[in-house]
């Protein structure tokens, strides 16, 4: 199997888009469109749908992904297994994380694993913070920091960093909701993730119908969005304390309890193979324990 059309198709699979895709391998859409064509007559399927507006992957394509995604995982730990035995590891780590963690503390991780290796190349992803545990495990990235969930799917490990409450937040000097109750209150809140589970069972539990303002991606949105006094948000405490907005929101009068938001870095187990990966998890795990 050719590694490089590896790739590109995962490249692609990703992208969905054959302009982006083809500048991030370094090719023209026309070479990146004949080692595709190349792959699907090797593996005798159609590995996209496509048209002049469009790309999806088909069936097999999203089968294909997932064989596609282990090989070059497997590639890469195998090639850091040579560089590792050399006096300097080298190469690349891909994390994710939301906004707010890129800066809390991920900032002090990163900046002692830099010292320690500074031939690895740092690739960072932010995005929704819901989506950190799935991103891990479909292979886009090889470290994540995210919520634990009640149930950690098989496969994953996970490392506590911090503790955060989940709160609901308000406008600075919003006052007209405090009386109200649950069925009336407009709520902000995210579109899926943890502290959404936990709020839609605290929800049904109590047989509260709420009264969705918006559903929002990413918890810094939701800080934006009650500031403006169009509802009250739910998040984690730590979003709201490092967010540049914090002056212009407080504490809800009402706290419901929803439980404990450990948050941490979490890698798939078999990752761990990777020097890389593996120099990372031990830092963390030794910089941990001292503390």
């Amino acid at each position: 199997m050719d590694i490089i059309k590896l790739k590109i198709f995962s490249t692609l699979a990703q992208q969905l888009h054959f302009g982006r895709a083809a500048e991030l391998c370094n090719l023209s859409p026309s070479a990146l469109s004949r080692n595709i064509k190349q792959l699907e007559d090797d593996l005798g399927i159609q590995l996209f749908d496509r048209d002049n507006r469009s790309v999806a992957l088909t069936q097999d394509g999203e089968q294909f992904l997932v064989f596609a995604r282990e090989i070059l995982q497997q590639w890469e730990s195998f090639q850091e297994s040579l560089v590792a035995r050399a006096d300097q590891l080298r190469g690349q780590l891909s994390i994710y994380c939301s906004v707010t963690a890129s800066y809390s503390f991920l900032y002090d991780i990163l900046t002692e694993f830099r010292q320690q290796h500074p031939g690895i190349a740092i690739k960072l992803h932010t995005g929704d913070p819901a989506q950190s545990i799935e991103r891990v495990q479909a292979g886009l990235e090889d470290i994540a920091i995210a919520a634990k969930p009640d149930n950690l799917p098989t496969g994953i490990s996970f490392k506590s960093i911090t503790d955060s409450p989940l709160i609901f937040i308000c406008a600075k000097n919003k006052t007209e909701w405090n009386s109200a109750d649950w069925n009336q209150i407009p709520v902000i809140i995210p579109e899926e993730g943890l502290a959404r589970e936990r709020l839609d069972f605290w929800f049904k539990t109590n047989q509260i119908k709420p009264n969705i303002y918006a559903e929002v991606k990413g918890n810094e949105a939701i800080v934006s969005m009650v500031s403006l006094g169009f509802g009250v948000g739910l998040l984690p405490k730590i979003v709201l304390d490092n967010s540049p907005l914090k002056n212009a929101a407080q504490d809800f009068i009402l706290q419901p309890n929803l439980g404990p938001y450990s948050m941490g870095i979490c890698v798939m187990e078999k990752r761990l193979k990777s020097p890389i990966v593996n120099a990372f998890w031990e830092q963390l795990l030794s910089s941990h324990d001292s503390k």
